[in-house]
């Protein structure tokens, strides 16, 4: 029985495979719509979600399987004091496959423990989100044709943000990439993650100016700031509006640069971006519904 947990779960070449599978889906949808029917989804979001949960769901709906499950911690009976790890055990005599988000790193490997039927994290806390990048995947493919060989520059909370340690361990097992880190000090990318690319001898620059990395950019990874993972609020609004992306700033970018972002925004992308033929955020949140159908399909050895 399989898992993912973590994005280097999965090989390059299963990636690869996925991404595939993904567009199939997009070009021959009614081939899978049956594919997983009398099958079961449940979705254990013990923290707000919006974009995630909902995909889980229609990519299994896309599927022919149903969904059942929860919204908020407030609506399980951990609100009792049941532990995670119980509630698993007991959703898993329900259901076939369980897509878990959790505040607390880790959450989700402990659970797998315990569950008798596959688990996929679908974040925990500021540590992975490995659904979110096989999205990130699937957009820069459908954009750029290939995973290989472009500039990448990751913009906002690095430090918390679990999109881009995710995205950066992804993209560091292909060929060519050079990653630029754009944040404020306080908000820097973790150590560990810059011990890692400099142990496969990748390389990074790490910078304040968005101006300065703009012009090098073939991808622009924007991220907010994150209210939930600060402990102090007066910090949280010093650094919110450190990085505002708006038409000004894109004067210098390339012609085909494509702006990503792992949603919700705030205020980090101004909406007149929308209408720039570069933003592509909202091509990302249609293309996770069909990756999240390749991997539902592949963790129950499901077949079109």
């Amino acid at each position: 029985m399989r898992h993912l947990i973590d994005i280097t779960d999965l090989s390059v070449e299963e990636i690869d495979e996925l991404i595939a599978t993904a567009e199939d889906i997009i070009a021959n949808p009614t081939k899978y719509q049956d594919v997983a029917a009398h099958k079961q989804l449940a979705t254990l979001f013990f923290e707000p979600s919006t974009r995630t949960r909902l995909s889980f769901e229609s990519a299994m709906l896309g599927l022919g399987g149903s969904v059942l499950g929860f919204s908020s911690a407030a609506s399980s009976s951990t609100s009792k004091g049941e532990t995670v790890t119980d509630t698993v055990r007991t959703v898993s005599c329900y259901a076939d496959i369980i897509a878990m988000r959790h505040p607390k790193e880790g959450a989700p490997f402990a659970a797998s423990q315990r569950s008798q039927v596959p688990i996929i994290n679908a974040g925990d806390g500021g540590h992975n989100h490995p659904t979110q990048t096989l999205t990130d995947l699937l957009t820069i493919h459908r954009e750029r044709g290939s995973l290989s060989n472009f500039t990448i520059g990751f913009c906002g909370d690095l430090k918390f943000g679990r999109t881009v340690h995710s995205l950066v361990n992804a993209l560091s097992r292909y060929t060519g990439i050079h990653f630029i880190f754009i944040s404020p000090e306080e908000l820097k990318m973790p150590n560990y993650i810059n011990e890692s690319l400099q142990k496969k001898g990748l390389p990074y620059e790490e910078t304040e100016s968005l101006e300065d990395a703009m012009p090098k950019l073939d991808i622009l990874y924007m991220t907010r700031v994150q209210k939930e993972r600060f402990f102090n609020e007066a910090d949280y609004i010093r650094l919110k509006d450190t990085y505002v992306l708006d038409p000004d700033k894109l004067q210098n970018a390339k012609k085909d640069l494509c702006i990503l972002h792992p949603l919700p925004r705030v205020n980090e992308i101004a909406v007149a971006v929308d209408d720039d033929p570069r933003a592509r955020y909202f091509e990302q949140v249609r293309n996770g519904k069909f990756i999240r159908m390749a991997l539902i399909m592949k963790l129950l050895g499901l077949k079109a």
